[in-house]
């Protein structure tokens, strides 16, 4: 999403024109009619149109941005850790990409104007998608020398359109950030209509950029019955109607470690479907083990030698779960085959000890890794390890927890998925987490 391109996979009748239907209030459109002008229309409870001007990005100039030293520039690795991050830009451990403005970087020797000047291809090197900078072998810039960086960049934002109490169309401008920001929320008395995405340097608003509210929450299905906890965790299940000792292992990667969430205590998935789950079987006895590794998937773990930190049969086998719950994202690159093959192992080691397991689909990443271009009309999840971890659950006694039709629908919502990531990447915040959760307690009478 760069520019002001229409995105493809957008028909042309939904490129002009969003339709909000809420599920409790009259319908609403949101239309760009010019390159910051949004027309906004509502029928009910009466008529009323309004023409709100939207804000274009922030531009902000950071001066002198101090850098003890560089690292050499490495091209052979992912945009964000090719050299020193840009500050401004950063997003927890990476940076935020597209938003630096390119042509506006210079390294200097020092913080004033006056200062040697370094020129890049020869003394440094950066990714200016990424925002990151390194030092070229043979330059100017040496090894541990500070480095002074000035430049512009355009943060992301998300801006809010209300229909007030006193029945009038606003526009509430959201808070600039380099990563995952929130639209204000609606005051006492008002509903949100939709959300204007700015994702950044883009010269003008397109189709792309209206998120109107097409639903308030994800659409919860009626509970089957049996449930599938019933049909496919009876176990887990008769110890938590009975009050007794349930041990549930949370497995993963570095969504299940959540090491940088504010409060990974309790905002981690496994974390919030604990307690919601102690709430809704309170006679249980439960005890939530957690076993992640950050970067790796389920390969890494079998490939570990006895008494690595993360060997297989030590730390996930050994733990002696009751209940297997698996998160794996990095587990992305699995085709249909590959899961049957490499999940088929894992669910014979955990049916041989008495284990039940539930595998959590993941969330939505960065759409350019999903092979999307866009984050509106994106309820179907196109990974192939999506559709390979669906057809292993409906051919073997385990059950799903299909969060990622949860995120599919989130532009329906009004929020672009990827405001949810605290890296701008992969790294969901408290409220990307709790979608797992609710995931999680669909599968439970």
């Amino acid at each position: 999403m760069r520019g002001g391109r229409m995105l493809g996979g957008i028909t042309s009748a939904v490129a002009l024109t969003m339709i909000v239907a809420a599920a409790t209030a009259a319908p609403a459109e949101l239309r760009a009619v010019g390159d910051w002008d949004v027309s906004v229309r509502v029928d009910q409870p009466r008529s009323r149109t309004a023409v709100l001007r939207v804000t274009p990005p922030q531009r902000v100039t950071v001066t002198a941005e101090r850098h003890a030293g560089l690292p050499l520039f490495n091209p052979n690795t992912g945009g964000w850790v090719k050299g020193a991050q840009l500050l401004a830009l950063r997003a927890q451990e990476t940076t935020t990409p597209f938003l630096l403005e390119p042509d506006s970087l210079v390294l200097r020797a020092g913080p004033g104007a006056d200062a040697e000047t370094f020129r890049r291809g020869q003394d440094y090197e950066a990714d200016l998608d990424w925002g990151t900078v390194g030092r070229l072998p043979g330059g100017r810039i040496a090894e541990g020398q500070p480095v002074f960086a000035s430049y512009r960049y355009a943060p992301l934002r998300l801006d809010a359109v209300v229909l007030t109490r006193d029945g009038k169309l606003a526009l509430r401008p959201g808070e600039p950030r380099s990563a995952a920001p929130s639209p204000p929320p609606p005051r006492a008395g008002e509903r949100s209509l939709g959300n204007i995405w700015i994702p950044g340097r883009i010269s003008k608003l397109g189709p792309e950029h209206l998120f109107p509210v097409l639903e308030t929450a994800y659409p919860e299905p009626p509970k089957p019955k049996p449930t599938p906890a019933e049909t496919r965790l009876p176990r887990t299940l008769k110890k938590l109607r009975a009050g007794e000792a349930v041990r549930i292992l949370a497995w993963g990667d570095s969504v299940t470690d959540a090491g940088y969430l504010p409060n990974p205590g309790r905002e981690r998935w496994q974390e919030q479907f604990v307690a919601r789950l102690r709430d809704r079987f309170p006679r249980g006895k439960i005890e939530l083990v957690t076993e992640a590794w950050g970067g790796r998937n389920t390969a890494s773990y079998l490939a570990e030698p006895p008494g690595s930190p993360h060997n297989y049969r030590e730390k996930v086998l050994g733990a002696k779960p009751d209940l297997v719950v698996s998160e794996f994202v990095n587990d992305a690159g699995l085709n249909p085959q590959q899961v049957q093959e490499r999940y088929g192992r894992l669910l014979a080691d955990f049916q041989a000890i008495g284990a039940e397991w539930i595998i959590l689909t993941p969330h939505y990443v960065r759409p350019d890794w999903m092979g999307l271009n866009r984050e509106l009309d994106v309820d179907d999840d196109p990974r192939p390890y999506v559709a390979g971890l669906r057809e292993f659950a409906a051919r073997h006694p385990v059950a799903l927890a299909d969060a990622s039709r949860r995120y599919g629908r989130l532009w329906r919502q009004g929020l672009p998925y990827s405001t949810l990531m605290l890296n701008s990447i992969n790294h969901p915040d408290a409220r990307g987490m709790k979608l797992f959760a609710d995931a999680l307690m669909e599968l439970f009478p």
